[in-house]
């Protein structure tokens, strides 16, 4: 009789396993597949690529007052000599003027299209005001076309809405912090990412940034609602090296293939060690993990706790 119930409640077990499973890799898979485009492996560079299905465009051209022209320079300084090193070549492109400052305070703006912008990893919203004014914002998660947008610290707390940290409450999840009043969100801008405001003191508020660093920012600064759209950025598999140069951006050749007289890690027969204490940049300084943050720097006093 034991042997029964016991063999009876393992079946019991391996079922809810089985399907707990299948459910996990269900879930998994609709994870990855979801606002990602795959494609055949028709060629050995497609097996691997993914690319965003652009499921939030609604708009397919950008507004042509707020373009501006976004010259080249392949890395060079007025010289001609190469300043910074892996640049050159890729499509070419405008900018998007983006209205990172928010001041129209207590006018709506309605939201005609969210559009690609290639300058950056977010996408961007275009919305206009009721003045008849056209201005770029970063899109947040959940903005849709016809939604209505305000900035001001009587503002509602919803995405896209500005305001002062301030008037925002605790545990507000935030995007396009300002680090000084009035000059335009620095900090959090990037696609998928969001701060949390955890705690006001006085005249500063305490923010958690996406790396994990808690800092204090001055509570008149302002910083809008909501997380960046476009969180799927992170899951793009670039899969060739010509799509690495539609971008701008040339090889990188490691150390360990030159010869000593052009890096530090350079030379020796076949596949040779680094040959110092820890790995170094092409001029001799330490690379990987050397902190080269500033210890004078005025800005330390405002960090309560850095990132890990």
């Amino acid at each position: 009789m034991k042997k029964r119930k016991i063999l009876l409640y393992m079946s019991i077990l391996n079922k809810i396993l089985t399907t707990q499973d299948e459910v996990f890799h269900k879930s998994e898979k609709g994870k990855i597949k979801m606002g990602m485009k795959h494609f055949k492996p028709y060629t050995p560079s497609r097996r691997n690529m993914t690319v965003s299905d652009f499921s939030e465009i609604t708009k397919k051209t950008p507004e042509k007052s707020l373009l501006a022209k976004k010259k080249k320079h392949a890395g060079r300084n007025a010289y001609g000599r190469i300043t910074v090193r892996h640049q050159g070549g890729g499509n070419r492109q405008k900018y998007r003027i983006i209205d990172f400052k928010r001041r129209k305070d207590n006018m709506e703006a309605t939201v005609i299209g969210i559009e690609y912008d290639p300058n950056r990893s977010a996408n961007i919203a275009l919305v206009q005001y009721t003045d008849g004014e056209k201005a770029y914002i970063l899109a947040p998660q959940g903005l849709k076309d016809g939604d209505k947008v305000v900035s001001g610290e009587t503002a509602d707390i919803k995405p896209g809405n500005c305001m002062p940290i301030s008037s925002i409450p605790v545990g507000t999840l935030i995007h396009n912090i300002e680090l000084n009043p009035g000059q335009g969100g620095k900090l959090v801008k990037a696609a998928g990412q969001s701060a949390q405001l955890m705690a006001k003191e006085g005249k500063y508020a305490h923010v958690r940034l996406p790396s994990g660093e808690m800092r204090l920012i001055l509570a008149k600064c302002r910083a809008t609602i909501g997380v960046i759209g476009n969180s799927d950025h992170e899951n793009v598999k670039i899969g060739k090296a010509g799509r690495k140069r539609h971008m701008g951006i040339r090889p990188t050749v490691r150390g360990s293939v030159m010869n000593p007289v052009d890096h530090p890690h350079g030379g020796g027969e076949g596949r040779a060690p680094v040959g110092h204490a820890g790995p170094l940049t092409p001029w001799g300084k330490p690379a990987l993990g050397y902190k080269t943050r500033n210890k004078k720097k005025l800005s330390n006093k405002f960090i309560v706790k850095r990132r890990k």
